[in-house]
């Protein structure tokens, strides 16, 4: 009666463990996607105004100017 009363109680308490381990699971994976979400928009906001500035040209979007300038570097690979 006593070794299934500390075995009830093992697995209450190992319940609990894993529950709070997947709870900070998931709020360090939470805040690791909001930190990657915002680098990769601060990142592609940089990336847009140099190209907007710099390698686009008469008229040329700066989606027009990536695509033209990744056809490019393609080119090169060959």
């Amino acid at each position: 009666m006593a070794q299934s009363k500390l075995v009830k109680a093992n697995e209450e308490i190992a319940k609990k463990v894993v529950d709070t381990y997947e709870k900070i699971e998931d709020t360090v994976v939470g805040s690791y996607t909001k930190i990657e979400d915002a680098v990769v928009a601060s990142y592609t906001k940089v990336e847009d105004a140099f190209v907007g500035r710099y390698l686009t040209r008469d008229g040329e979007t700066v989606e027009e100017a990536k695509a033209r300038l990744k056809d490019n570097t393609t080119a090169f690979k060959k």
